[in-house]
């Protein structure tokens, strides 16, 4: 048996988020459909394109390694984009569902964050310099999509939350 590495893990990994990738697409057009504000819609769909030239580069980073562009079930993202269903459902029509569609939407982002931080890292140390780069490319998109998210929350999402009788 051989012993596993760091390159084995980088593999793995890049697996993991492609999936995740694939499944956040697959939902994001729902999300956008629940989302009560055009803002929040909006940003969703905006998110969709950008999520779509993330899966790009995945595909890019797994030629790089010479390694064909597979998933693998992220268990993790599918507890997260059920609680975002479960808020759907749950608050439809409710003054709280942008507020609750947001909070679901930003557990996916920190998920993205965490693992494009740790992949770009892992591609440092493994010596893969266009890997680096396609992967900062999308820790920006995710880090910047977080922070917008945190803006619309905070200028209407929330405020209309909380003022609801």
């Amino acid at each position: 048996m051989t012993e596993k590495n760091l390159e084995n893990l980088f593999y793995d990994t890049l697996k993991d988020i492609y999936y995740a990738e694939r499944k956040i697409a697959k939902s994001l057009p729902k999300m956008a459909r629940g989302a009560q504000s055009p803002e929040l819609k909006a940003a969703f769909e905006k998110h969709l394109e950008e999520t779509e030239g993330q899966i790009e580069r995945l595909q890019q980073v797994f030629d790089i390694i010479g390694k064909r562009a597979m998933g693998k079930t992220c268990e993790a993202i599918e507890g997260i984009l059920a609680e975002g269903e479960e808020i759907l459902e749950e608050y439809e029509g409710a003054a709280a569902l942008d507020a609750g569609l947001i909070s679901a939407a930003q557990a996916v982002e920190h998920y993205e964050i965490t693992r494009y931080g740790t992949l770009k890292r892992w591609a440092e140390m493994l010596e893969l310099p266009e890997a680096v780069r396609l992967l900062d490319q999308t820790l920006q998109e995710e880090s910047k999509t977080d922070l917008d998210l945190t803006k619309l929350a905070n200028a209407s999402s929330n405020p209309t939350a909380l003022a609801a009788e």
